[in-house]
């Protein structure tokens, strides 16, 4: 009895796929299509075959066929069979590959791996509201009319699109309405589809003007789409927004207003005000990464810079930092004259996100659910910037944090000419971090600025304290 119920989860049922193209007649394939299964590992000891009469079913051959392939198998060791226990897969002592010559002496921070990453771009998974999801996927799966378990449409769920509305009118100042709201598949979706919209129109070819400080994937995104990029000097103050009027060709510019990824500063009032007066004298466009938009810790967040100018800026806002990005969940808020254009692209075979995550997502907001997930989030990040602000204060305090208190990394502004060997450091105490200029546009004019960008929201917090004491290590002793 115990037998049969531990081998029941692993019988075969009927689908076993078999190739019995073979030489020398069905039974002689038969043996050696089971064989190869086995030395395979398709076919794994103490799997229970199917019946010798179901599986010649399966194959339409004779069952005597079957049962005497079978016969064969056990009297070579491949199977055994047992009384009211069927055919199974016997236990065999397959031949070891040849251990990999190795390299005397100890392995390198690099090859064996660091222990914590802070490199930025990921939140702490571990903190995903898996109840909370779990209760709203089936208020929202029970729910769901019969056509969301179709193909979908471009825009996205009404229903999220809806509820995405009035949410970010609340919360982040957003002027949308439900038809002007687009659900992607990540941020780097929407930008490509915003960019391919833009080459769309045709003429010259046209440049998008990017922070020199950012990630290079965006850049990339956007020179695939067909366009250039040319980058805009960052500062104490965000992105210099008065020099757009100086850039030829200039069909948008891409900027993240509330907290500049990496520097941590938010767009002065002033370049704001700059950026929408750009757009609206020339036709262009404000592409508004809200990235960390609703994670400030030291007040109330600034509201949305698309709130300024809707028929000029596209909002675009992602779920992979306030929840998870294996979520695949963001939006797009585009003005009226481009959002045609948006959805066409869109149409021609571009991923979209699952229906039943939308549908779930939308009662997650709808619920309340997520503004109570997001204050719990804000309290856990601010600890830990304020922890890692402390410990740098006590023990190393002529590493100061600069940028706002807001989002999920800071950067340590450290002593010229230090940055790649304190990286260097930081990766034999077992940590992997960035340098500030990891995330330099190479196109952008040189700044003398040594940095590390430190990602705290992304280790869980059983492992915070060691992270710290790692990192504190990893720095140079003051003066």
């Amino acid at each position: 009895m115990e037998k049969s119920r531990a081998t029941f989860g692993r019988e075969l049922g009927r689908d076993l796929h078999l190739d019995l193209d073979g030489p020398g007649g069905l039974r002689a394939a038969l043996m050696t299509a089971l064989r190869d299964a086995v030395r395979s590992g398709r076919l794994t000891p103490g799997t229970r075959l199917p019946s010798s009469r179901s599986l010649a079913t399966d194959l339409g051959i004779a069952r005597n066929t079957v049962a005497d392939a079978y016969a064969e198998l056990v009297a070579e060791g491949w199977l055994c069979a047992r009384q009211g226990s069927g055919t199974e897969v016997a236990e065999r002592v397959l031949p070891r590959a040849a251990a990999p010559r190795r390299t005397p002496g100890p392995p390198s921070p690099a090859a064996a791996g660091p222990r914590f990453d802070l490199t930025p771009g990921t939140p702490d998974v571990s903190s995903f509201p898996r109840t909370a999801w779990l209760a709203a996927a089936r208020r929202a799966l029970t729910a769901a009319p019969n056509e969301a378990f179709g193909y979908g449409t471009p825009a996205g769920r009404p229903e999220l699109r809806a509820v995405l509305a009035d949410y970010l009118a609340r919360a982040r100042g957003v002027r949308a309405d439900p038809d002007r709201i687009v659900i992607c598949a990540g941020f780097m979706q929407g930008l490509g589809l915003v960019s391919r919209a833009l080459k769309a129109r045709g003429g010259a070819p046209g440049r998008i003007a990017t922070e020199s400080y950012g990630l290079h994937f965006h850049r990339d995104v956007i020179t695939r789409a067909g366009l250039g990029t040319v980058p805009l000097p960052v500062d104490a103050h965000g992105a210099d927004t008065g020099g757009l009027a100086g850039l030829d060709h200039l069909r948008a510019a891409l900027f993240t207003p509330a907290h500049q990824f990496p520097t941590g500063v938010p767009l002065h009032p002033d370049r704001r005000a700059a950026a929408v007066n750009w757009a609206r004298a020339t036709g262009g466009y404000i592409l508004e990464d809200d990235y960390d938009g609703e994670l400030r810790y030291d007040r109330q967040p600034v509201g949305a810079l698309q709130g300024l100018d809707p028929d000029h800026v596209v909002y675009l806002g992602t779920a992979s930092k306030s929840l998870a990005p294996a979520l695949r969940l963001a939006w797009m808020v585009v003005p009226d004259r481009l959002i045609d254009r948006v959805l066409e692209v869109k149409a021609t075979g571009e991923w979209q996100s699952g229906s039943l995550d939308q549908l779930t997502l939308a009662e997650f907001l709808s619920s309340g659910a997520y503004d109570r997930h997001l204050r719990g989030m804000r309290l856990r990040y601010r600890r830990r910037r304020d922890a890692l602000v402390a410990a740098l204060a006590e023990a190393a305090p002529h590493v100061h944090v600069s940028g706002i208190a807001a989002g999920l990394h800071a950067v340590l502004e450290l002593p010229p000419g230090t940055e790649q060997s304190i990286v260097q450091a930081a990766l034999w105490q077992g940590l992997a971090v960035h340098g500030l200029r990891e995330f330099t546009d190479p196109a952008a004019p040189a700044v003398a600025r040594d940095a590390l960008v430190i990602a705290y929201g992304r280790p869980p917090d059983h492992s915070f304290a060691a992270v710290l004491d790692a990192l504190l290590r990893a720095l140079p002793p003051g003066d």
